[in-house]
C-alpha cells in the first residue's frame, strides 16, 4: 500500500469515527425500571439507556453507590419521576456535576395526569374518581415510627410535597412519559428523530392494547376490597376502577408500629377486604401480622418489576404480572 493510499484510508477512517460519534445516541440514565423500560423502547435502534436502581431496592429509601453517582455525572439525559419519589436524587443534586445535567422530571411532563396523595391510609371506594391536573398538598399524618430513638406507637409527622408520584402505574401516563422522553431525545439527537417517533408510535399502540387487556382481566373483581403495603397503586386503581381500602404504612421510609398494624387489622374486617398485599422491596412480616385471625389472603404486588429483566419489554411484563397477581388473589 502506497503512502498516499494509507493516508486516504486513514482520513476515511477518521471521518467515519467522527461521524459515528456525532450521531451517537445520548447517554441516558433512568432512575427506576419502569421508566428505564419506556426509554429503552424509544431508543431501540439507536442505543440503550442505563438503569440506576435495581427493582429489588425501594426508590423511596435507596442510597447511591459511587458507580451510580458516576453514571449520573456522565449522562447527557437523566430521567426521574420527581422530587417526591426518588429521595436519593435530591441528595445527588448537591453534586454540581449532576445538578447541571439535563433532567426530565416525568411526573411533571405534559399530559401526565396526577392525583393528590391520599390522606390517612384508609380510603373509601367513592374517592376513586378522575382527577386531572397537579395537586400540591402539605399535610400531617399520624404514623407509627418504631425506629431510631422514638418509641413504637409514636405519631410520626410525614410531609408530602406535590401529587402522588407513582404515575407510571397508569398506561395512559406511560404514553405521556414516552412522548416527553421522545421529544427530548429528538432534540438532543435530531439525526435519529424519525426512529424515536416511530418507536413512540409503536409504544403507544402497545399501551392501548395493554389497557384493554387489563380492563378485561380486572372487570370480574372490581367490587372486592384489598389492603396494600404502601400507597403506590392509586393510578392503577383509578384508571381501572378498583378500590383499595387502605395501606399498612403511611410512609415507606418508616416502619409501621403496633398502633398502625392494629388499625389495619380492624380495617380488614370493617371493609371485608379479601387480600392484603406485600411488596418485594419491604419486609413481609407486617402483612402476616395484620391478617392473623382474619379470612384475608396474602400475595405480593410489584410495581417496579423486581423479577423482570430490564429492557424494552419490562414495563409491559411488569404491568401484566402486577394485574395477574392482583386479580388472582382477589378471585381467591
Amino acid at each position: 500500500m502506497t503512502s498516499s493510499v494509507r493516508l486516504a484510508a486513514g482520513v476515511t477512517l477518521a471521518f467515519m469515527l467522527t461521524a459515528t460519534s456525532a450521531f451517537a445516541a445520548p447517554r441516558v440514565v433512568a432512575s427506576i425500571k419502569p421508566i428505564h423500560s419506556i426509554a429503552a423502547s424509544l431508543m431501540q435502534g439507536t442505543g440503550e439507556p442505563e438503569l440506576l436502581l435495581d427493582a429489588a431496592v425501594s426508590e423511596h429509601t435507596a442510597q447511591l453507590k459511587p458507580s451510580q453517582v458516576e453514571a449520573l455525572q456522565n449522562a447527557d439525559l437523566i430521567l426521574v419521576v420527581g422530587d417526591n419519589l426518588e429521595a436519593f436524587f435530591r441528595k445527588a443534586l448537591e453534586n454540581p456535576e449532576i445538578a447541571g445535567k439535563r433532567t426530565l422530571k416525568l411526573a411533571e411532563a405534559p399530559g401526565v395526569r396526577t392525583l393528590p396523595v391520599r390522606e390517612g391510609g384508609v380510603w373509601e371506594a367513592h374517592q376513586h374518581g378522575e382527577g386531572d391536573g397537579d395537586h400540591d398538598h402539605d399535610h400531617d399524618h399520624d404514623e407509627d415510627h418504631a425506629t431510631g430513638s422514638e418509641p413504637a406507637g409514636h405519631e410520626h409527622e410525614h410531609e408530602h410535597e406535590g401529587p402522588d408520584p407513582h404515575v407510571w402505574m397508569d398506561p395512559e401516563n406511560a404514553k405521556a412519559i414516552a412522548a416527553a422522553i421522545a421529544a427530548e431525545l429528538s432534540r438532543q439527537d435530531p439525526a435519529n428523530a424519525a426512529v424515536y417517533a416511530a418507536n413512540r408510535k409503536a409504544f403507544d399502540e402497545r399501551m392501548d392494547k395493554l389497557s384493554k387487556a387489563i380492563e378485561t382481566e380486572v372487570a370480574p373483581v372490581r367490587d372486592r376490597r384489598f389492603i396494600v403495603f404502601h400507597d403506590a397503586y392509586q393510578y392503577f386503581e383509578n384508571r381501572f376502577g378498583l378500590a383499595a381500602a387502605g395501606s399498612i404504612t403511611l410512609n415507606p421510609e418508616s416502619t409501621p408500629g403496633a398502633k398502625r398494624l392494629s388499625e389495619i387489622h380492624r380495617r380488614i374486617a370493617d371493609t371485608g377486604s379479601v387480600c392484603v398485599f406485600a411488596e418485594p422491596q419491604f419486609e413481609a412480616k407486617y402483612v402476616q401480622t395484620v391478617v392473623e385471625g382474619t379470612a384475608a389472603r396474602t400475595a405480593v404486588l410489584d410495581g417496579l418489576g423486581a423479577g423482570i429483566a430490564a429492557g424494552p419489554a419490562a414495563y409491559e411484563e411488569m404491568m401484566k404480572a402486577f394485574t395477574a397477581d392482583l386479580t388472582q388473589c382477589l378471585r381467591g
